[in-house]
């Protein structure tokens, strides 16, 4: 006797779509199931067992406001503030970061001429740093002084030399660093005068630091800065007294002024075309202002009434043309 089976595919055409819909359909469901099991089971762990507070994510501060006329769509750049921030990178900054995507000879945007330029680059008496090269008698490493067509040379040869100078943190390089870091300028400017005693620190919530997390204290080469993302931070306070730098222009050189300076000299370094591009975008308004305007006017000249806009009824069955249509059967002596 023949075996029967215990099931069978249904018969060719639909029965058969019919079941194979249904299979797929409930393995889908089973995917489905097990994916709503498993986000319920992650809730539930979620909220029975919450993550335990971060004493960065407490005690970390948002950047203080900062004020700059390069600010907003009809900002422009104060040169004498970029002359003093200039200052401040020069005799502070440039002991240990870089600013390797700006040229000396890009300094004639801050209002220098080109003597200038070439007496601050090569002179030896403003910048001091070297620019590597190649001794061509002997062809060995050596250095010269900078041109104006130079980038600013970095302070370290390589990576190893800046991590052995700096208890193995790297300095970052300064020229993008208001587009690289949320906050911009008023992060950079947060950051230097931001150092503060991390004994009896306190929140804004008046909550007290160690007392909170007895395990956050700055480890021995880090410094407290609650406005750095981890709280504590390889850099020493660069900007320390008042009257650090002396100011050409008598402006008083105090740690507030010094760091908005430098950090308005920053905004300059990552967009030295920012008032081009202020300049760009308000023609591009005006122009599309001007646009918008003579578009609404010629909407209002063309369409702007219901008479203009009627449309005559024409066509085969417009009764007019089907006079004019029987005539000329009548008059060729066609039927119809």
């Amino acid at each position: 006797m023949p075996v029967k089976r215990l099931w069978q595919l249904p018969a060719k055409g639909a029965d058969q779509k019919m079941f194979l819909r249904a299979i797929l359909g409930f393995i889908g469901f089973i995917f489905a199931l097990a994916l709503i099991l498993s986000l319920g089971s992650g809730l539930k762990t979620y909220f029975q067992n919450p993550p335990a507070p971060l004493a960065a994510e407490e005690f970390h501060k948002e950047p203080k406001p900062l004020d700059l006329s390069s600010d907003g769509p009809f900002g422009k750049f104060d040169k004498a503030q970029l002359q003093r921030g200039l200052q401040v990178y020069t005799e502070v900054c440039s002991a240990c970061h870089s600013l390797k995507l700006v040229s000396f000879r890009d300094l004639k945007d801050l209002g220098y001429n080109d003597a200038e330029v070439k007496a601050f680059a090569g002179s030896g008496k403003q910048w001091k740093i070297e620019v590597p090269s190649i001794n061509p008698e002997t062809g060995e490493a050596a250095t010269r002084k900078a041109l104006p067509s130079d980038t600013f040379p970095a302070p370290f040869a390589n990576e190893t030399a800046a991590r052995a100078a700096n208890n193995n943190a790297l300095p970052p390089d300064l020229s993008l660093i208001t587009k690289s870091r949320e906050g911009g300028a008023a992060y950079v400017y947060s950051l230097l005068t931001g150092w503060a005693n991390q004994q009896g620190y306190r929140n804004e919530k008046g909550e007290e630091l160690l007392k909170k997390f007895p395990d956050a204290k700055t480890p021995p080469g880090l410094h407290f800065n609650p406005y750095f993302a981890n709280l504590n931070i390889a850099m020493p306070p660069p900007l320390t007294t008042d009257g650090q730098v002396t100011y050409a222009d008598g402006t008083k050189p105090t740690v507030d002024q010094m760091a908005k300076d430098v950090s308005a000299f920053l905004v300059w370094t990552a967009q030295p075309d920012l008032e081009r591009r202020h300049a760009a975008g308000l023609a591009v308004a005006i122009f599309l202002l001007i646009a918008t305007i003579l578009a609404y006017l010629a909407k209002q000249q063309i369409w702007h009434s219901d008479e203009r806009r009627a449309v005559r009824e024409t066509g085969v069955l417009d009764p007019e043309n089907q006079a004019k249509t029987s005539r000329a059967k009548a008059k060729a002596k066609i039927a119809g």
